[in-house]
């Protein structure tokens, strides 16, 4: 196998998990370690999971970069993966740092001037010029990517299909401004786009929102440039929960560009709530959208 191949390294060489905030990292750990590779959780102080401690891991305070790569070189560990959610968006504080943070947000703290994507691409850089190769979730885990149709009792019907290619249209179109992943859509318009509080923040909003003819639907695909190797979307059972809660009809996400966090747990709780949870062939019929992105809300 060639150098860039990380399917010829992964039963061999261990796996660093640079691990944010949720249950994401926990599973790409767990079936990573099913398939009986090494893995080891570079937790982030503030972030991260307690849970993590289910595995071989440390604590991170931010701009620890030099203690990160420190690891990954004692643990003879080439591939990174950076999973989960950041909630403190912020500089890390002096007693957070070690010589190798300092001297990087001195170099490049331009980069938090920019959008997510810019930031985490630069982000990547930092460690590929450090012989450390970033992959994604979905190259070590694909057992976790939303496969193609409805993975519950319940299918879209054909309103619900219609709002389904709105959404995509405005998903697609609010991420290549690289501002969210995520809408909501309703009666043949963008209702709410997703903001940098997130999937269930834009959900509540929504459910504030007077009732319209059909229900809505939440649509989630990757943006149209993002690096999937740091940043893809994910759905998971809070997602569902907050979806019924709000009334809506169902989840759409893009098929092989989306994360499903605890999958039988989000069938149970859809097929108990009437939502269909449908993952969309990204070049199926309904790529092609012909809404003109028509929007009713803000962002």
């Amino acid at each position: 196998m060639s150098d860039g191949d990380p399917a010829g390294t992964s039963a061999a060489t261990p796996l660093v998990i640079l691990a944010g905030g949720g249950r994401f990292p926990l599973l790409v750990a767990e079936t990573v370690r099913s398939q009986g590779r090494p893995v080891t959780i570079a937790a982030i102080r503030g972030e991260a999971d307690a849970a993590v401690a289910d595995f071989p891991h440390v604590w991170l305070g931010r701009g620890q970069l030099g203690t990160l790569i420190a690891l990954m070189r004692r643990l003879g560990a080439r591939d990174l993966v950076i999973v989960g959610a950041v909630r403190q968006r912020r500089l890390p504080r002096l007693s957070e740092l070690d010589v190798g943070g300092v001297w990087e947000v001195i170099r490049n703290w331009r980069i938090l001037r920019q959008g997510d994507d810019g930031l985490l691409r630069k982000i990547a850089r930092l460690f590929e010029t450090r012989g450390i190769r970033v992959v994604g979730a979905a190259e070590v885990a694909p057992e976790l990517l939303m496969p193609i149709g409805a993975i519950g009792r319940y299918h879209p019907k054909e309103t619900d299909l219609a709002d389904v290619a709105v959404g995509l249209c405005g998903a697609r179109a609010h991420g290549a401004d690289d501002r969210g992943q995520a809408v909501i859509a309703r009666d043949g318009l963008v209702a709410v786009k997703e903001g940098p509080a997130g999937t269930d923040a834009m959900i509540s909003v929504f459910a504030e929102l007077p009732r319209g003819i059909s229900p809505g639907v939440l649509v989630k695909c990757p943006k149209p440039t993002q690096d999937r190797r740091l940043d893809m979307p994910a759905i998971g059972p809070d997602t569902v929960r907050a979806a019924a809660a709000a009334g809506l009809s169902g989840i759409a996400v893009e098929a092989g560009g989306t994360i499903v966090a605890d999958r039988a747990e989000v069938v149970r709780l859809a097929d108990e709530c009437g939502l269909f949870v449908f993952g969309v062939a990204p070049d199926g019929p309904l790529d092609a959208c012909l809404c003109g992105c028509a929007s009713e809300g803000a962002a």
